[in-house]
């Protein structure tokens, strides 16, 4: 694999986690590259590719290395089609409701840094979310790095990109849906209903939601919060707030 292959519309999976899920999906793979000499654990994921009838392309790690856009390949890279956008808010909501469940959408207003997009795709995944909205432009979208962190997850939850969040905001209350904004000045989480149709709206680090996006929540939820240091970590507090909402809704 070189350079070029990157340049002609393929992305790179990496690490033994995120391959594994990217071979159990229907995206695209054109091959895998494999450091030379892998342990028992990667040869098995090797073995799975070939059985797939899938090419593997075996390398030098230093070569790995140079290829990877994560830094933390783990000894295997797909070579994978561009990762696809759901086409917007109403495929989520539409994938609730065909499984008889409220929706559960997670709003991310400019996160910026792409390990904290990934651990929340992954927490979303795992809490029983629905699906991802971000917007188009200051922010990040899903890159390699993003579907390293997310450990896979990328390619079971559908993540939209929109021109506009407050915008989309107001289409999705037209659509049935509460929207909450997650702020530290809100109330409590456990003394709020999170049950329902909902967006839970995040913002980005260090800035937290913005004023105009913050105007179109219906209201606002917090984290509570103990010591001296005031706010978590985005990816954390969208985990915390998550699993809030999958208590409440499992356990009435």
């Amino acid at each position: 694999m070189d350079k070029e292959d990157l340049s002609q519309g393929y992305d790179t999976v990496e690490g033994r986690n995120p391959v594994i899920e990217i071979l159990k999906s229907r995206r695209s793979i054109k091959k895998l590259v494999a450091a030379k000499g892998l342990d028992h654990s990667g040869n098995k994921i090797i073995k799975q590719a070939k059985d797939l009838g899938l090419r593997v392309e075996y390398v030098d790690r230093g070569q790995l290395d140079r290829l990877s856009q994560t830094g933390a390949h783990q000894g295997i890279i797909a070579l994978v089609a561009k990762y696809r956008y759901a086409g917007g808010p109403e495929v989520i909501i539409d994938r609730a409701r065909s499984r008889s469940q409220e929706p559960l959408v997670v709003v991310l207003d400019k996160i910026n840094d792409p390990h904290n997009l990934g651990a929340i795709i992954r927490t979303a995944y795992c809490s029983g979310a629905h699906g991802i909205i971000i917007p188009k432009r200051n922010a990040v979208g899903v890159t390699p790095v993003v579907v390293k962190s997310a450990a896979g997850a990328t390619e079971y939850l559908p993540v939209v990109q929109v021109t506009n969040i407050a915008r989309t905001l107001e289409q999705m209350k037209d659509m049935g849906l509460w929207i909450a904004g997650a702020d530290m000045d809100g109330q409590e989480m456990y003394s709020t209903d999170l049950k329902g149709p909902l967006a839970l709206v995040v913002g980005s680090e260090g800035k937290g939601i913005s004023r105009l996006v913050k105007e179109k929540c219906d209201f606002i939820v917090s984290v509570p919060m103990k010591g001296d240091i005031s706010s978590l970590n985005v990816s954390v507090a969208a985990g915390v707030l998550l699993y809030e909402v999958l208590r409440q809704r499992e356990f009435k």
